[in-house]
């Protein structure tokens, strides 16, 4: 299936089990169901960031028992190269050291770890991974597109409005970008959390068709200019997202449209866009995860975002030195889905893969349950 088919295939899905293991790379048969025995472990492994939540079942799903997050530019140069650079290597290796040592120091039972975009594309991204293997002794596997897709959705449709006859959910990601059409969830989503193939069928039943497209972040600040961003080129980087949208936008233009329509973003791009609105000295999860903002209120913030210096971005709380040559690149992908997708609302959400694996596993042992959100969207 190509990057725009309809709905996950069943390989996808298979894939989709992935290989769970100790943090030393061990294989576990089954860890047991009981809640205060299992420790969950999810690792994401992107081209901007590597991210790291261990986690632990309860009554409201699961408490975030650790987390770990670094921005390690794995895919720095990757455009023009063709491969990882061994600078981007050893950044990246000692991140993964610390998660290593994260989940053995938490007692983490059942882990899945994964990389995205940058190993896919990477000339020698089996080859890291091999070092991965040998240096540091974790097991991280290379997940396709349709996964990714799907794992983002998993961990972000509980903050679609149920009441809303369609979503379009996107995430904005370094090297990769997923949009994917979600459809009006069923009555019976409530109940699903608890049966593992339930609450994947359910999913797959949603995804009315989805695409990545090859682009990101990073990608885009290196094609396009990162410090100094004027309005031709913010234009140009906005036409060229509107390419590679253009055949998923098309399929979705004969979707019908109603009152209920959003859009639903999980990345650094919204969140950082959220912090602007909310005037955040620092980043706060808690304040921004789940908000709802008016097309007027994003229209606001990122207005605000592109007339920033580099320097004003470097230093603002929400976006600093390492994200300050990233986020208007962020901000074009973002316009140009919104204009495929005119929508009055979007939902922020600052969880994506890593919940979308802890789920999946917690769905697998029978220990996962969940409060479907109210008819405002809220959980």
């Amino acid at each position: 299936m190509d990057s725009n088919g309809d709905r996950t295939s069943g390989a996808a899905n298979s894939a989709m089990a992935g290989r769970e293991q100790s943090p030393g790379g061990r294989t576990h048969a089954d860890f047991g169901s009981r809640r205060q025995r299992a420790t969950y472990a999810a690792l994401d492994l992107g081209t901007n960031n590597c991210r790291l939540l261990i986690a632990r079942p309860n009554r409201e799903g699961f408490r975030i028992v650790d987390a770990f997050s670094r921005i390690v530019r794995l895919g720095e140069g990757l455009s023009s190269t063709g491969s990882l650079s061994e600078a981007a290597i050893q950044r990246t290796l000692s991140a993964l050291a610390v998660c290593r040592d994260k989940m053995e120091n938490k007692g983490v039972t059942r882990a899945r770890l994964i990389a995205t975009e940058a190993c896919r594309s990477a000339a020698n991204g089996e080859q890291f991974l091999a070092r991965v293997r040998d240096e540091v002794g974790l097991d991280l596997e290379i997940v396709d597109r349709e996964t990714e897709a799907h794992l983002a959705a998993a961990g972000c449709t509980l903050l679609a409005d149920r009441e809303a006859e369609a979503i379009v959910l996107f995430d904005i990601g370094g090297g990769s970008t997923e949009v994917v059409w979600l459809n009006r969830g069923g009555s019976d989503d409530r109940a699903s959390g608890l049966n593992a193939a339930k609450a994947d069928d359910t999913l797959r039943d949603r995804i009315r068709f989805w695409t990545s497209l090859p682009l990101g972040v990073v990608t885009m600040a290196e094609k396009f200019g990162g410090h100094d961003v004027d309005e031709h080129t913010f234009e140009a980087m906005v036409s060229h997202v509107a390419t590679e949208l253009g055949e998923f936008a098309e399929r979705a233009a004969s979707e019908a449209r109603c009152h209920r329509f959003h859009l639903l973003g999980t990345s650094g791009t919204v969140t950082t866009v959220a912090g602007v609105h909310l005037e955040l000295a620092r980043y706060d999860r808690r304040k921004v995860d789940g908000l709802w903002m008016t097309r007027e209120e994003v229209d606001a913030a990122m207005s605000t975002l592109r007339s920033m210096s580099y320097d004003e971005r470097a230093a603002n709380g929400c976006i600093g030195h390492e994200r300050a040559d990233l986020v208007l690149a962020g901000c074009a992908i973002l316009e140009a889905i919104r204009r495929a997708f005119p929508a009055g609302r979007v939902r922020i959400a600052d969880r994506g893969l890593r919940e979308g694996i802890l789920m999946q596993m917690m769905n697998a042992d029978r220990v996962w349950s969940y409060h479907a959100p109210d008819r405002d969207g809220r959980p």
